[in-house]
């Protein structure tokens, strides 16, 4: 593999050179003669003619045939070391090389000129290095036991076969207390507490075996840890911002966390039923994971004055081992961990059985070893990206949602350039009677186009404003993610700043709802907005306060506290609802919206509608288009939701954000438009529903995604699922709703005001 490093190495300075970036010019700049010939001749082997690869050492720019004879160079030779057998997860030169290839779409920034980052610089932008020196102690901190076939999470320490939480003197605190992030509100929610695992780790220092606890179970312990090996529960630990790894370079993959335990294959499992398998599973030979074999990567960053080995760490890795101390036969506690070295043996395994007596005492070990590492500390997070899908897919989603919006586009200038104008420039020539007794289409219903709704204006206007409230913090949110102000990585952080600025957009829900309700002739403004205050607020904490119970009986880390649900309580009572009353304020303060026609006194008579602008028929047909300009992203989004998959492209998820929006809107005004030419005036509550019906679309894609993607056991985890994706549907279709009833009033106020009526 040495050749293939030097080709690979090449490659790789190609691969930045076209980046023109000024730090790898100044590489190539600062290479000798000798370096540049034995580069150029390395390219040239590789496939590249002697002029390209001349061009490329000497760093002068590429023509567009000489770029795409490099870039097919770099990937026959990927194709080559994949042939090969050359892994991807490994922390090797050639598999970093392997990685960086796979990668180099995710680590590019701009749209017009593409520059070359790292994915630390993307996911963590900002962050600093940390350099530990030799023989200082280090923090492995503790996450959530997590599974995929369960959105029920569990704490570490609340699992009956870890060790106790260790004991730090005071000078160990002080440090432990600047690592360690402040809990936040969104953390809690998500049952996120970080603690020091109970392992003694210093720089540079291998650890042979060594027994951190030993536990006495009850058959009821063992119980509880088959049935989370059952479900495939798996332990979430980070050492300096680094999840832990789980890699094989056999089998060429990498998964976060180490599950707690596995099952032992059955002779003839593939012939058997689903219901079959899940039985077995639940009363077949099981075995506990209880010595974990640390490996810490890590880059050697030069000598101190003191003249202690300084490094930073790259990996952090775990290789988890069932074996079995036999500390019911052993009289010395540790006598079975003796060697430097244990690895899994089927002939020591660490059963699990299912009539295990009433005390089983086991023992947790673990063992640490540092390898330096060939991956720079850039470099770090590719591994855990390597199987995510490319950026292109991304690109193609917004694609598809710029062809379904320049469609709609397409229509609404029809609509508004050739149409519209057409009809208004006959509608303002009609002078005797007789023509204008002739008139058919949306001008016969200038008199009640206006009129208000008579079905539950109130709660129209409660929609469109809390469906505002919900648009302004998603874009607030976007924005503040695009611009590095929050990191999506930080999914508490993320959490308590979506709750906060939904909080503080109040004021937005008031207004406008206060304003159209005023518009309706509405009274009651008092019940206005304190329904608008506390509506979707109440609704949801009532469907969170079940669900929080059952959680509790559980023993769920996402079971939150009393002073937790006070805290949200007092920011809803004191933050939210004070700044919804300010905005109902002002919009009650606000003249009432002018409209360009006169409201007739008695209702117009509305003659039979034809089937495809029935109300009843055109809210589904009107939710397909918002629900598909979104519906690729969305895969992401679930798969990052319930999956535990990374997502941090949040300037895609902008754009869509805003195709989204220009669909909703133009799906609107067509619709509008089509309902008045065949003199429907009733258009409110219809404008409304032809987009929120997107919500139904996103709740019934939810259930295909539980039925395909996932493959959840029991009742309360399937409960868990469908409540939050519930809560997510009906804002996503309030949302769009409000988009759509707010484009619609405009429209109408806009294409009415250009005719003139007697």
């Amino acid at each position: 593999m040495t050749s293939s490093c030097r080709i690979w190495t090449a490659f790789l300075v190609a691969l930045l050179f076209l980046s023109t970036t000024t730090s790898v010019e100044a590489k190539l700049a600062q290479r000798s003669d000798q370096e540049k010939v034995a580069l150029t001749k390395t390219l040239v082997g590789a496939g590249l003619s002697e002029k390209t690869a001349e061009k490329v050492v000497g760093g002068e720019r590429l023509s567009r045939t000489e770029r795409k004879q490099v870039q097919q160079a770099e990937k026959d030779r990927y194709v080559e070391m994949r042939r090969q057998g050359q892994d991807e997860v490994s922390d090797t030169a050639d598999a970093a090389a392997l990685r960086n290839y796979r990668l180099r779409n995710k680590k590019r920034k701009g749209l017009l000129r593409r520059k070359q980052t790292t994915l630390a610089q993307v996911l963590f932008p900002g962050v600093s290095p940390n350099n530990y020196r030799s023989g200082e102690l280090l923090f492995i901190l503790t996450d959530l036991a997590e599974s995929k076939k369960t959105p029920i999470p569990f704490e570490y320490y609340d699992l009956p076969m870890n060790c106790d939480a260790p004991k730090f003197a005071s000078a160990e605190k002080s440090v432990l207390r600047n690592i360690m992030e402040r809990q936040n509100l969104g953390s809690r929610l998500q049952g996120h507490k970080v603690e020091p695992a109970p392992y003694t780790i210093r720089t540079l220092e291998n650890q042979p075996c060594k027994i951190s606890c030993v536990n006495t179970l009850t058959n009821k312990n063992i119980r509880r840890i088959r049935k989370l090996v059952a479900r495939q529960y798996r332990i979430q630990l980070n050492l300096d911002s680094l999840p832990v790894l789980m890699r094989s370079k056999e089998y060429n993959y990498a998964a976060r966390g180490y599950p707690i335990g596995f099952k032992a294959p059955v002779a003839g499992a593939a012939q058997k039923s689903k219901r079959q398998r899940r039985k077995e599973l639940d009363t077949g030979e099981m075995f506990l994971y209880n010595h974990f074999h640390f490996v810490i990567h890590y880059q050697d960053v030069g000598d101190e004055e003191e003249g202690q080995d300084v490094i930073r760490i790259t990996g952090f890795d775990v290789h988890p081992v069932s074996f079995d101390h036999k500390l019911q036969t052993d009289t010395q506690r540790g006598s079975s961990c003796q060697h430097n070295h244990i690895d899994n043996d089927p002939n020591s395994y660490l059963p699990l059985p299912d009539d295990a007596p009433e005390s089983t005492r086991i023992a947790m070990s673990y063992e640490v070893e540092f390898v330096k590492s060939a991956t720079d500390w850039t470099d770090r997070w590719d591994v855990y990206l390597i199987g995510a899908p490319d950026d292109d897919i991304h690109y193609f989603s917004i694609v598809n949602s710029l062809m379904i919006v320049l469609f709609l586009t397409a229509a609404v200038s029809t609509i508004m350039v050739r149409t519209l104008r057409k009809d208004i420039a006959l509608y303002n020539e009609m002078q005797t009677l007789e023509e204008a007794q002739d008139e058919t289409g949306w001008k016969l219903v200038h008199g009640d186009v206006f009129r208000p709704p008579q079905t539950s204006p109130l709660l129209l206007s409660i929609f469109a404003g809390t469906g505002a409230q919900i648009g302004a913090a998603m874009f607030l949110t976007l924005i503040c993610s695009t611009l590095h102000l929050m990191n999506p990585m930080k999914k508490g952080q993320t959490l308590s700043a979506i709750i906060f600025l939904y909080v503080l957009s109040g004021s937005i829900a008031g207004y406008i709802s206060a304003r159209f309700y005023k518009f309706m002739g509405g009274k009651e403004w008092k019940q206005n907005a304190i329904l608008t205050a506390v509506g979707l607020p109440g609704c949801f904490v009532g469907m969170f306060m079940v669900l929080n119970v059952f959680l509790h009986f559980a023993g769920a880390a996402t079971a939150v506290s009393f002073f937790t649900i006070i805290k949200l309580f007092l920011l809803w009572v004191c933050v939210s609802t004070p700044l919804v009353l300010v905005g109902s304020f002002f919009g009650l303060k606000q003249e009432v919206f002018e409209i360009p026609t006169k409201i007739n006194q008695i209702a117009r008579v509305i003659p039979p509608v034809p089937l495809h602008v029935d109300p009843r028929v055109s809210c589904w047909m009107g939710g397909i288009l918002p629900f598909g300009s979104v519906c690729i992203e969305l895969a992401f989004i679930m798969s990052a939701l319930w999956l535990h998959q990374i997502y941090y492209v949040m300037g895609f998820l902008l754009a869509v954000w805003a195709i989204l929006v220009a669909t909703c809107a133009q799906v609107a005004m067509v619709l509008c438009y089509l309902q008045l030419c065949v003199e429907d005036y009733r258009w409110w509550w219809t404008s409304f529903w032809n987009c929120a019906t997107a919500g139904v679309y996103l709740f019934l894609y939810s259930l295909w995604f539980l039925s395909s993607r996932m493959d959840m056991v029991g009742v309360l985890p399937i409960t868990v699922y469908l409540t939050y994706m519930g809560m997510i549907s009906i804002c996503f279709g309030l949302f769009c709703g409000s988009v759509g009833f707010l484009a619609s009033f405009f429209f109408c106020r806009k294409i009415y005001g250009a005719v003139k009526v007697d």
